[in-house]
């Protein structure tokens, strides 16, 4: 549904329900959720953006709000610094045609992440690039991928969901193509 000013509200729904699952997801596991080696479950939903670009934008407000109002967070910085991250990396999963190369953005775009966690923890920073870096890629990549690849991407009434009808990537998740055809693009 679309209101004059040709809004999807659907789509800015799913973008408020994100957040709130994103936020609610790191609050509930908050102590493993931040700090040097960090596994924030609720990243796997960037790879929700994979499907339409409104998860995207939940995804980011709802980081937002885990850093800023969660008392595990590294202040202001890790507000800024990982939103912004956070953001980019969302952005390169709704551009990414490879659902596993999508997987593995988070981990490279939250690399900045560890410069935060590093100052306040005063660990080296590669060492803390690389617990971050090996934090996404298990939540996201170990996790995430294989749920989304054998779990959702074989439901095609819920992929259909989830992308809103969106059908503009052929071959990768569309609901009319068969399942041995979809493992081209993924």
């Amino acid at each position: 549904m679309k209101t004059k000013k040709n809004v999807d509200v659907k789509a800015v729904a799913l973008g408020g329900l994100t957040a709130a699952v994103y936020f609610a997801v790191t609050s509930f596991l908050a102590p493993i959720s931040f700090g040097m080696i960090q596994f924030r479950m609720a990243e796997i939903l960037n790879l929700m953006a994979f499907f339409h670009p409104a998860y995207a934008i939940g995804v980011t407000i709802g980081c937002f709000f885990s850093n800023l109002l969660l008392p595990s967070s590294f202040g202001l910085a890790d507000v800024l610094i990982g939103t912004f991250c956070t953001g980019l990396s969302v952005l390169a999963v709704t551009k990414t045609k490879s659902l596993f190369l999508a997987s593995l953005c988070p981990a490279v775009f939250n690399i900045p992440v560890a410069g935060v966690i590093a100052y306040y923890t005063e660990a080296p920073f590669v060492l803390t690039a690389g617990y971050v870096f090996l934090g996404q890629i298990a939540v996201v990549t170990v996790v995430g991928y294989p749920l989304f690849r054998f779990v959702i991407l074989k439901n095609k009434a819920l992929v259909n969901f989830i992308s809103l009808g969106r059908n503009d990537r052929k071959g990768v998740y569309d609901g009319n193509a068969k399942l041995p055809e979809m493992q081209e693009g993924i």
